[in-house]
């Protein structure tokens, strides 16, 4: 059994649960190393305190399933049957107590746990496993970070494929275009989000639509983006000078960013609180009085997401720890003027702060990146 299966299964005896539905496709993945997106159709694990798992998926599926996750017994369903039929029709067959349910709170829907209490009208649904999941997912081990370590990689190969894109003319929207393609080409099948490209004003907006404006010469260049590299995300920014000198306004608005950026990054402590880390960047960029354009937390978790638990911000005062990989994104944002963000992900350690990306983070890193 894989540790996180075995960690949910002690949860289950000292807990009393009789049964694990697992309904998010991340966290099936987590538990069974299986991924998919089952778009409408279903995908579920389905664990058991003395049984043998089961993994429940689209007939589309199961042979891929099976080359994979041979753990679990693995069964599936046409799109012309009934899946609630069929998982009650196995369930029966185990023969084991179905009392008591583990589901996720913050995932399965109305509709799927409607389903789930007509077919098991006398269960109690009313363990939320998405916690304990999220909890056991916070700190990643060798292996995970060495995957997260190569999908840094090769957001730093995006970097620079969009940096060499840049002429005077172009579209926020082609050099996304150019970025996903050379990507594609690259072997990498898919972002970890909606690529971001902004020019000048338009960066002023945090999360911004790249569209049909056109680059100017001596503008900012906001770039967000990441890649999933097996089952894992990466999440960098970076904001280039594109021209031939800048204002000194832009150059402070960037090295004040640039200096939270920094001392946050060597501020990370293994042990320290989430709110401190925060307010090592906040500081900075209050006491250079644009603290009220610095309106967003500073980071936010990393894994099978881009997006997950923990957020680094004011007010969460978990403490920090070794292995928890998360952002570090401070930002000014002057609406109409201008948007500068710089953003690495990385792990805390007791050396402190590994980042996954290393693009260089100076205002002339659209210099180095062209070379």
């Amino acid at each position: 059994m894989q540790m996180p299966l075995n960690r949910i299964v002690d949860l289950m005896k000292k807990q009393d649960i009789d049964i694990v539905f697992l309904n998010n496709p991340r966290n099936v993945f987590y538990v069974s190393s299986y991924m998919s997106d089952p778009h409408e159709r279903i995908l579920a694990a389905i664990l058991f305190k003395d049984e043998k798992p089961l993994l429940f998926t689209p007939a589309l599926e199961e042979n891929d399933a099976k080359k994979i996750a041979s753990e679990y017994d693995i069964f599936s369903y046409l799109d012309t049957e009934n899946p609630w039929e069929i998982i009650v029709a196995k369930l029966q067959e185990k023969n084991v107590p179905l009392k008591r349910w583990a589901i996720e709170k913050d995932f399965l829907t109305v509709e799927r746990l409607e389903a789930l209490k007509e077919a098991f009208p006398s269960a109690a649904f009313d363990f939320n496993i998405s916690t304990t999941i999220q909890d056991m997912r916070l700190v990643k081990n060798p292996q995970e970070l060495a995957i997260m370590k190569k999908a840094g990689y090769w957001a730093d190969q995006a970097l620079q494929i969009g940096a060499k894109a840049l002429r005077e003319g172009i579209t926020e929207a082609e050099v996304v275009a150019e970025i996903e393609y050379q990507m594609k080409r690259r072997g990498i099948s898919e972002m970890s989000f909606d690529t971001m490209v902004l020019f000048g004003e338009n960066a002023a907006s945090p999360h911004g639509t790249p569209g049909e404006k056109k680059l100017q010469k001596n503008q900012f260049v906001l770039f967000d983006l990441g890649v999933m590299y097996e089952g894992y995300a990466s999440d960098v920014t970076r904001t280039l000078f594109f021209g031939d000198e800048p204002t000194e306004h832009q150059k402070e608005i960037y090295n004040l960013v640039l200096s939270a950026h920094d001392e946050a990054m060597a501020a990370v402590r293994v042990g320290m609180k989430a709110s401190a880390l925060d307010a090592v960047a906040r500081n900075v960029i209050a006491v250079g009085g644009y603290g009220k354009y610095f309106n967003h937390r500073l980071g936010h978790g990393l894994g099978q997401g881009v997006h997950e638990f923990p957020s680094i911000m004011e007010g969460n005062d978990m403490e920090i720890l070794d292995g928890m990989c998360f952002s570090i994104e401070p930002g000014i944002y002057l609406p109409g003027d201008v948007g500068v963000r710089v953003e690495d992900c990385g792990y805390a350690s007791p050396e402190g702060f590994v980042s996954f990306t290393e693009t260089p983070t100076g205002i002339a890193t659209y210099l180095e990146l062209i070379k």
